[in-house]
């Protein structure tokens, strides 16, 4: 199964240890299923992993990033201009999903196309815990 996730997940994740989102992380680290990325969604990850107001140490950076950099697939997403975003930074995100043909797991449902590709992190939690 080939996945790419939304920032909000990997912030959540590193916020708290033991919930879904860290489930979600822990099972991508563990091999359930392969990470697509491309530089403008690492670029993203890096830049608001630091932001002040989560106070991550660098330590809790890396260990979301240097494995997602590591063992995931990073792709050149093909542009796909002809759907609206409300937020712009969103459409990277959609376009690696459509281009890697992956499930976009996000925490914000509503940002994205209801075409099926964007899964919330309950339903993808489910998914996982069925196969």
């Amino acid at each position: 199964m080939n996945v790419v996730l939304d920032t909000n997940i990997l912030v959540s994740a590193a916020w708290s240890p033991g919930k879904t989102a860290s489930d979600i992380l822990s099972a991508a680290f563990s091999g359930q299923f392969s990470i697509y990325y491309d530089l403008r969604i690492i670029e993203e990850y890096f830049r608001v992993m630091h932001y002040p107001k989560f106070g991550f140490e660098d330590w809790e950076i890396d260990a979301v990033l240097v494995p997602i950099v590591k063992y995931g697939n990073i792709i050149a997403a093909k542009p796909i201009p002809d759907v609206v975003f409300t937020d712009e930074s969103d459409r990277k995100f959609y376009e690696v999903a459509k281009t890697a043909n992956a499930i976009l797991v996000t925490g914000n449902l509503k940002h994205y196309p209801s075409d099926g590709i964007a899964m919330g992190t309950a339903d993808f939690h489910a998914l996982l815990n069925r196969t």
